[in-house]
């Protein structure tokens, strides 16, 4: 059974409070189709959920599949400085097919972001090493394709429509091994 090799730390984009009994944490591509289907279930999972869930996005940027993946990894890093990576997260997928630089360029002016520390921040690689801490730890966990799931820590390789997910989530995590 695959485990979360890097525990969820301050070092994470969480949504929901430290105390939810149960932890989703998502490997992520924000060209990926799969996960841009992801994202509109994992939305009606934490409508749904609630308090009682602890939502992490790690980014597992495929470069070789998805050239505007890693610019994007990029652009939600250089948002997340100006405290807007949730929003800068949601136009991304809302918008996975112009992930260009110049339709990055676009979303972060329209969150109101400083465009000269974004642009400057984002050309310097600035956040590079994090997306890579990211990738190494869910290669490390056995993610080899997006989006990756874990559920309290153990990999979830079910089926990802909300209603699965809630299933399995309101169920306090992975107890059948179908789910690996």
């Amino acid at each position: 059974m695959s485990r979360l090799r890097t525990p969820v730390g301050s070092h994470d984009h969480i949504l929901g409070p430290v105390d939810a009994p149960v932890i989703l944490v998502e490997y992520g591509d924000f060209q990926c189709p799969f996960c841009g289907q992801a994202y509109d279930e994992v939305n009606k999972v934490l409508a749904s959920m609630g308090d009682q869930l602890r939502y992490v996005f790690r980014h597992f940027p495929l470069t070789q599949a998805h050239p505007y993946a890693l610019q994007a990894a990029e652009a939600a890093e250089a948002a997340d400085a100006q405290g807007k990576f949730w929003e800068m997260h949601g136009m991304l997928y809302e918008n996975q097919q112009a992930l260009d630089p110049e339709s990055l360029l676009a979303y972060a002016q329209k969150l109101g972001l400083d465009m000269e520390r974004f642009t400057r921040e984002v050309s310097e690689h600035r956040y590079l090493e994090r997306i890579r801490r990211d990738f190494m730890g869910g290669v490390r966990s056995g993610v080899s394709g997006t989006p990756g799931f874990f559920i309290n820590g153990a990999r979830y390789q079910g089926d990802f429509s909300a209603s699965s997910l809630i299933t399995v989530l309101q169920g306090g995590g992975i107890e059948s091994p179908s789910y690996f």
